[in-house]
């Protein structure tokens, strides 16, 4: 489990009229192509001087002054679009939508050099606020920041979001660790765990690191690619910080993206 244990035991109300979309569960392909391969381009913004690992467009989740798990900016028309694992936004099966929850791109060392940004328009598939379905650990979210008129992505760039890609790939991943300040990161090969689930060895990504993109392509220079999955899915993303998860990004996660990007 990849987000701290007191936030599963916190009393939620469910959201009364929360937005759900009833979708139907999109095939995977272990092909480098396939018909419903769906991609959402994003344009590069170059770097702030940051740690030298560090992504600006990844950053840390915060409730009540602590940070508890990772997300990332994912590029859209309005610029405001996050991306993280469902578990870091609702508490699935008997839960409801975490609330007073904030957003620090690029945070490190105690400083968040692009302020803290409100987490708000939370939405996750129904399957997952129904029965915690690991393999619908996705969700998205909108960023907001009082007196800022320039959009998060404007100012950390965003990371492109592809769906029905290879199991197999390349990637960077990037997380925080509940005991650090700064962002693990790793890079490694993808593989397939089961239907609709990604893993990959990486170590030293412990609790907090939930959500945490898996980027491929990563651009040496503006530290952006394309997101083909989060730190989730089965077992909230690992019981083993050297191992990993991510529910396999499919049709389901795009209708879910679509959504979040019509309602802002």
């Amino acid at each position: 489990m990849r987000r701290p244990a007191v936030l599963f035991i916190l009393a939620a109300v469910a959201l009364l009229g929360a937005a759900l979309v009833v979708i139907v569960r999109g095939q995977p392909f272990a092909g480098a192509t396939s018909p419903d391969v769906g991609t959402i381009e994003a344009a590069p913004v170059p770097s702030p001087a940051l740690p030298a690992v560090s992504s600006p467009a990844v950053g840390a989740l915060f409730q009540e002054g602590a940070h508890y798990c990772t997300a990332s900016v994912v590029h859209s028309e309005q610029g405001n679009v996050l991306l993280t694992a469902a578990h870091c936004l609702h508490e699935g099966e008997g839960g409801g939508y975490l609330t007073n929850v904030t957003f620090a791109p690029a945070y490190h060392d105690g400083i968040a050099p692009f302020g803290y940004w409100a987490v708000s328009d939370e939405l996750v598939a129904p399957g997952w606020s129904a029965s915690s379905d690991p393999d619908l650990d996705v969700g998205f979210a909108t960023a907001h920041q009082v007196g800022t008129t320039k959009t998060l992505e404007s100012l950390v760039g965003a990371n492109t979001l592809a769906t029905g890609t290879p199991f197999e790939q390349a990637i960077t991943l990037t997380g925080y660790p509940d005991d650090s300040e700064v962002a693990a990161v790793c890079q490694n090969t993808t593989s397939q765990q089961d239907t609709y689930q990604l893993k990959v060895n990486c170590a030293g990504f412990p609790t907090g690191t939930s959500g945490g993109p898996w980027v491929t392509g990563q651009n040496p220079q503006t530290r952006l690619g394309t997101v083909i999955g989060v730190i989730g899915g089965f077992e909230y993303g690992g019981d083993d910080p050297d191992t990993s998860y991510s529910s396999y990004f499919d049709t389901d996660v795009m209708a879910l993206y679509r959504q979040t990007t019509a309602r802002t």
